[in-house]
């Protein structure tokens, strides 16, 4: 039996809006991919099966990392490409994965770029390019702590880079957004109380802060305005991250009896 060159490992809950133009994109050029799905309730893991791919059925978690580092472990490749389902890989950047696959690095991991479409427009500037994350990499090379939604692979060895990009969809809609980002202050409430933290007037001041800082970074330094409306409901929205989770955390620590 050959050894598996490559495989792609998935994370997946609810994603049969996405995941089939992100299997488009490697199928046909990858050996094995490997999903695992957080108990959809929807076709994801009927859409993954008739393109393949071996799936595991478990729970989903509040730090979706662990079933990001469940796919991966399940990988037989020797080299794996680890991708989201509301991500794409351009044509580019699959020359270069077949172009190592074939020829072998002195790396151990890869940077990717992604490009994020926001509100129908991949935003250039805001904060949010090059964007770049470690997804490619040899097997037992790179793990995921687990620790945090927005944490990076730790790799043993060295890290380079990649010419091309991940076409990155996480918002089809704006609806889709706040749904997202009520999940990403809930975890932030959590956060706040896991710090011990309490609610009151240094803590508002603090989350009012961090509000205008975020937008001015985002929408100034990071020139969120070059990218038009899009880039200014994003610096907006981010900032307001900070006064939502405080709000949530305000009213979960006084509903729950605590002083």
């Amino acid at each position: 039996m050959n050894k598996i060159k490559l495989s792609v490992a998935l994370a997946t809950f609810n994603e049969e809006d996405n995941l089939r133009n992100c299997l488009d994109s490697v199928k046909g050029w990858v050996e094995e991919v490997v999903l695992v799905d957080g108990s959809s309730t929807d076709q994801t893991r009927e859409i993954a099966k008739k393109y393949g791919a071996r799936v595991f059925k478990t729970t989903n978690k509040p730090i979706f990392h662990l079933n990001k580092q469940k796919a991966i472990d399940h990988c037989l490749g020797e080299w794996i490409l680890q991708l989201d389902a509301d991500e794409v890989v351009d044509e580019e950047l699959k020359k270069e994965i077949l172009e190592i696959i074939k020829n072998g690095s002195e790396f151990s991991a890869f940077w990717i770029k992604r490009k994020n479409f926001f509100l129908g427009k991949a935003l250039k500037k805001t904060g949010q390019y090059p964007d770049p994350v470690i997804r490619f990499f040899k097997k037992g090379k790179a793990l995921l702590p687990c620790r945090s939604v927005h944490e990076q692979m730790e790799v043993k060895g060295k890290v380079g880079w990649l010419k091309g990009h991940l076409f990155h969809y996480p918002y089809p809609s704006f609806s889709e957004y706040l749904r997202k980002s009520n999940r990403y202050t809930s975890l932030s409430v959590q956060e706040m109380l896991d710090r011990g933290e309490k609610p009151g007037l240094i803590s508002f001041l603090k989350a009012y802060f961090r509000a205008e800082k975020t937008f001015w970074l985002l929408f100034l330094r990071h020139k969120g305005f070059l990218d038009g409306f899009p880039g200014l409901i994003f610096s907006a929205y981010s900032g307001l991250h900070h006064l939502t989770a405080y709000i949530k955390f305000r009213e979960f620590y006084h509903q729950n009896g605590k002083k």
